[in-house]
């Protein structure tokens, strides 16, 4: 037997929904290994993310709160992170538990945190997992690999895993119905070398469209949008409430702002709607969005990549095409 435990993401007080796929994981593992999950929320002013943790199903819900945590800092967040994964956290010690998985999402917090809490637990580090397989008690990972184009499996033999899981990969988890219980844990101070880091500011690009790896739509632009890359695309996101995506050959070119880029050096998404207007196909690009559940193409190329992996498809100019698509969606909503 032996337990789980998420770390979870928080941003603004909230609970961010890279964190439900990490419990959707930590359910499957817990389930194979007999013991049961956790959830610690680590941060500043956590009451409705802690809330909203109690509803997943975990046993507990584990909150490691202070003000000197407001602002993300990877060197300040390890110590606690990993004393509460080896129990020493606890406030409470005879209340202690020492967790065998420790599993985040690989987003880039997950990416930046999880590898320094594995360096501090001396554990094994299995990153972007798409897919666990349980096999006699024990987990082996399944990974992707050259752009999705091949899969590792790979298993970690150390007392304590380290895990991150690929959102796209895991469906986010649904309250219970149930709620669990709260417990505070201790902050652990940072090393005295820690405490030389310092948080300068974080430049967060603000915009009413759904967050780009959290929407249920995406629309996604390419190079061969040019300058008009906002005026094509922007009222066909409108109407669709989605989010906007990009190519990295546009946002090269500077027709798209870098943080819209999807694909393997850019974010990965999964929505129930990807729309790739005017983009080749690059496997670059599609190991950053092939695991959607519906993909529309629009693309003058009969012959583009894209074409394969999309559900519809359509070889059309896009310049007349998307505003058209645009016009007639928001004709049939009013």
């Amino acid at each position: 037997m032996a337990d789980v435990l998420v770390v979870a993401e928080a941003a603004d007080g909230k609970l961010k929904k890279t964190t439900h796929s990490a419990v959707t994981f930590a359910r499957q593992a817990a389930a194979a290994l007999g013991g049961t999950y956790s959830i610690l929320v680590i941060g500043d002013a956590l009451g409705d993310a802690a809330a909203e943790a109690a509803t997943l199903g975990a046993a507990k819900v584990l909150v490691a709160q202070a003000s000197s945590l407001k602002d993300y800092v990877a060197e300040r967040y390890v110590p606690t992170v990993a004393a509460a994964a080896k129990g020493t956290a606890n406030a409470d010690p005879r209340t202690s538990a020492t967790y065998a998985v420790v599993v985040g999402t690989a987003s880039a917090y997950g990416k930046d945190l999880l590898p320094r809490v594995a360096a501090r637990l001396s554990a094994g580090f299995a990153s972007d997992i798409s897919e666990l397989l349980p096999e006699g008690g024990k987990l082996k990972y399944k990974r992707p690999m050259y752009a999705g184009n091949a899969y590792g499996v790979c298993t970690v033999s150390t007392p304590v895993q380290v895990v991150s899981v690929r959102q796209s990969a895991f469906a986010a988890a649904e309250p219970t119905g149930s709620t669990s219980p709260i417990e505070q844990v201790a902050v652990v101070p940072p090393s005295a070398a820690a405490e030389r880091v310092e948080f300068v500011s974080f430049d967060q690009v603000k915009s009413e469209r759904p967050e780009l790896t959290e929407a249920k739509v995406v629309v996604s632009g390419g190079r061969a949008l040019k300058e008009r890359f906002n005026e094509v695309l922007d009222p066909l996101a409108d109407v669709l409430g989605a989010a906007v995506g990009a190519s990295r050959a546009a946002c090269d070119a500077g027709y798209a702002a870098s943080d819209l880029q999807v694909g393997q050096t850019g974010k990965v998404v999964a929505p129930s709607l990807y729309i790739a207007v005017g983009i080749s196909g690059a496997i670059q690009h599609l190991a950053g969005m092939k695991g959607s559940k519906v993909i529309v193409a629009i693309n003058k190329d009969a012959d583009a990549p894209i074409f394969q992996v999309a559900d519809y498809g359509l070889v059309a100019d896009l310049f007349a095409t998307v505003p058209e698509l645009a016009k007639q969606i928001q004709a049939a909503r009013s």
